[in-house]
């Protein structure tokens, strides 16, 4: 039958009188291009090398030098509303996606749930006759859907992705990644030790998903959306990566930012009369730190360029499997970054931002005890927020914030046999939502009417196809509006009008952040002369300050941007699933978030598992949730029953059983005493008799689960809990049953959750 439900042929008494008929396959356009899009993730607008770092991105370069940069490209400020506008062409609250997934609250423009009725590219795509694959970063799965038992609608394979291999939160931990394959949780194919790394992993995903299709079918087009977890927190490469650097970034941020300026303006990549705009007070001059400072600064920074540096590796590695297919010269790589640079690190850095989002402050003497070891998977690094400043050179702020040190980033267009212009830069305005339109025009795709019974909505971006040939063309988007969780801003045919409203429970430079909106400061800038937001034009032009604010409010009442919210924690997500203080577990299966996990923190709990142990004894863990950063597990070894709390990866508070778990049919229980908010006893119980017990000082008070170490029965998965033993250290005698009760009113801490929310973008 066809789609429509009719038949072509022709249905008699018997196959004599019948004529048989099949509906015409697929194909696209022949000749039709592939299309890569590689999305970097925290990457500033200076960190490539092709945009006047000497951070060393010789493959990017490469793109760039027979390619064209984009040096006017827009995004919104932070990762899932950038990725939301890249795959779909529209705006981020045009997609419910006003901000990263886990911020979700009930207004159209803020649910975390793209509507059908935005198709995405892979969803185009495949009616057009192309395969479709996703590696890497996801983060586009409302946050009470990523875990097992959740639909799929929402997930890559549900929004026209034939195959997927990557994970599906903000982060993950580069060496032990939560991975998921096509719908289902996996293990990682490699450790530390054996050199494994996420983004080399995702790569050979890539050229084995090119493979296969090539010897099913060696002229289909093929879109692939890459998406490396670089450069987001975790910092971590191999240690060759990061050791080229070392003493590379001694000078400092201020110093190193000047070169890059000087280079920008040497290479024409900023327009001729672009100032460097000035260091913000609440950056610390480098010559104002001590040496221990710098000497922590500098590494972490020479971590973050070796990230940077691998993740160029493999875009390499990717672009030369294509030209050794001889399909590179016919391949759209469009190559972006989803926001500016990252000051998630604060003004002091972090070796382990469980300790951040739990409230445990680090020091410098901490940091320098770990640096020989930053990079590797003992850590969980960011870096300074002076280098973020410093890598958006020479732009006004950075992540998250809509002056154009959040907004303005690197995008590179390579098309050998679409662009004849090689190495050339380009200054048309351009946006995320402006990436698909102009890859359906290259390949002669006009957007669907409906995808699958669903009426599409327009798209909102433009086309620039039209300037990749013609350096002067004028830009087909002239107006876009801006807004990152309260902060705002508009741009209209070469003026920007912006203002810097503060997160509730991150602010830094000393603005209220709860004051009224309405007493926000504009400030107006002619960004067609002015790019770097140098000289503020308000009082100048008061008019036209007034009509872009009015224009501002146009498009957020056209665009689902209001109400304008600058919390960061807006009320819980309903999970869909009942409320419920006793928790029954069969053993092993996909690891739970801590979003739907049980929450134990700062409450009193039992745990009761029903197993059968050998006559020969049997190990492993019962159940565990976190990793080395932060968690707790209870599990048997030797016999003996034993709880560890790991207090924010700083110290192991450890107990065992006073005596022996015998053979057979056996009850273990653990039971959490809690004596006030963060401490208590923890009791051991064997077939109900007590077994010992012992104090547990101190627990994690505010968040466990970091990079998608979950909660997880009869095995502990990624990094373990505790260092006394690896990772899965399955138990290996029979756990029929986890039981998990718990009693009391679970904590909670608004500021501190705002605080993790802004952490984990």
């Amino acid at each position: 039958m066809a789609e429509n439900g009719e038949f072509g042929g022709v249905i008699g008494r018997d196959y004599r009188e019948s004529k048989p008929w099949w509906p015409e396959t697929r194909r696209a356009r022949e000749g039709s291009p592939n299309v890569v899009y590689v999305v970097l993730d925290d990457v500033g607008f200076a960190q490539l090398g092709c945009y006047g770092s000497d951070i060393d991105t010789p493959n990017m370069d490469r793109l760039a030098l027979n390619g064209l940069r984009y040096t006017n490209f827009h995004t919104t400020a932070l990762c899932s509303p950038t990725r939301s506008c890249l795959l779909t062409g529209r705006n981020h609250h045009s997609n419910g996606m006003a901000t990263i997934i886990e911020l979700a609250s009930g207004y159209p423009g803020y649910t975390a749930q793209i509507p059908k009725s935005s198709a995405f590219i892979s969803e185009i795509l495949t009616r057009n006759g192309y395969a479709t694959y996703a590696v890497g970063k996801w983060h586009l799965t409302p946050a009470n859907e990523m875990h097992m038992g959740a639909p799929r609608d929402r997930w890559p394979l549900g929004r026209g992705f034939e195959r997927f291999y990557g994970f599906i939160g903000a982060e993950t931990h580069q060496y032990t990644p939560a991975l998921v394959y096509d719908n289902h949780e996996v293990s990682p194919p490699g450790t530390y030790e054996e050199g494994y790394h996420l983004t080399e992993d995702i790569t050979d995903k890539s050229i084995e998903f090119i493979r296969d299709l090539r010897a099913a079918d060696p002229a289909k087009p093929f879109f692939l959306y890459y998406c490396p977890g670089a450069c987001h927190a975790p910092h971590q490469a191999p240690r060759s990566w990061i050791e080229k650097y070392r003493g590379r970034f001694d000078q400092g941020w201020d110093a190193w930012r000047e070169q890059i300026y000087q280079r920008q303006v040497r290479e024409a990549i900023i327009p001729p009369g672009t100032r460097l705009s000035p260091r913000p007070d609440w950056v610390q001059a480098w010559e104002t730190l001590s040496a221990d400072e710098q000497r922590v600064y500098a590494r972490m920074m020479e971590v973050f360029a070796g990230f940077l540096s691998h993740t160029d590796a493999q875009v390499g590695r990717l672009v030369d499997y294509l030209d050794e297919l001889g399909e590179l010269e016919n391949t759209i790589i469009v190559l972006v970054s989803d926001n500016g640079a990252s000051a998630e690190g604060g003004p002091h850095g972090s070796v382990n931002e469980m300790r951040f989002f739990n409230a445990v402050p680090e020091s410098v003497a901490d940091n320098l005890a770990a640096l020989d070891e930053l990079g590797g998977p003992l850590h969980y690094n960011h870096y300074s927020w002076g280098w973020a400043w410093a890598g958006n050179t020479p732009l006004k702020r950075w992540k998250r914030e809509t002056h154009e040190g959040g907004v303005l980033d690197p995008m590179i267009v390579h098309w050998p046999n679409g662009i004849g212009a090689k190495g050339e830069v380009r200054r048309q305005f351009t946006h995320a939502i402006d990436v698909t339109p102009t890859i359906l025009d290259a390949i002669g795709a006009p957007p669907p009417a409906e995808i699958n019974g669903v009426a599409s909505r327009p798209m909102e971006g433009a086309s620039f196809r039209h300037s990749f040939d013609a350096p002067d063309a004028p830009s087909h988007h002239e107006t876009q509006y801006f807004e990152m969780m309260g902060s705002r801003g508009v741009y209209h045919k070469g003026w920007k009008a912006v203002t810097f409203h503060p997160i509730i429970g991150v602010a830094y430079d000393g603005t209220d952040a709860t004051k009224s909106f309405d007493d926000d400061v504009w400030e107006l800038y002619h960004v067609a002369e002015d790019p770097s937001e140098c000289d503020d034009l308000a009082q100048e032009h008061p008019q036209k300050l007034r009509e872009m604010i009015d224009r501002w409010w146009a498009e957020a009442g056209k665009y689902n941007v209001l109400p304008i919210d600058n919390r960061p924690f807006r009320g819980e997500i309903p999970s869909g699933a009942p409320k419920r203080e006793r928790f029954v577990y069969k053993s092993g299966g996909g690891s739970l978030p801590e979003s739907i996990a049980p929450n134990l923190k700062g409450r009193s709990h039992f745990f009761t598992a029903e197993v059968d142990i050998p006559e020969g004894g049997a190990e492993g863990v019962l159940v565990a949730h976190g990793a080395y950063f932060g968690g707790y597990a209870l599990y048997v070894r030797d016999r003996h029953l034993h709880y560890v709390h790991n207090y924010v990866g700083v110290e192991e508070y450890a107990i065992s059983s006073n005596r022996a778990v015998p053979s057979g049919r056996v009850t273990l229980g653990f039971e959490f005493k809690a004596a006030d908010r963060f401490r208590g006893v923890g009791a051991f119980f064997i077939n109900g008799e007590p077994a010992g017990e012992g104090d547990i000082p101190r627990t994690v008070p505010l968040r466990i689960s970091l990079a998608g170490e979950g909660f997880c029965v009869g095995y502990d998965g990624g990094l373990p809990v505790s260092r006394s033993y690896k990772s899965p250290f399955a138990f290996t005698g029979k756990l029929r049953r986890l039981i998990v009760d718990v009693s009391g009113t679970p904590y909670r801490d608004p500021e501190a959750e705002e605080r993790i929310a802004m952490a984990e973008q």
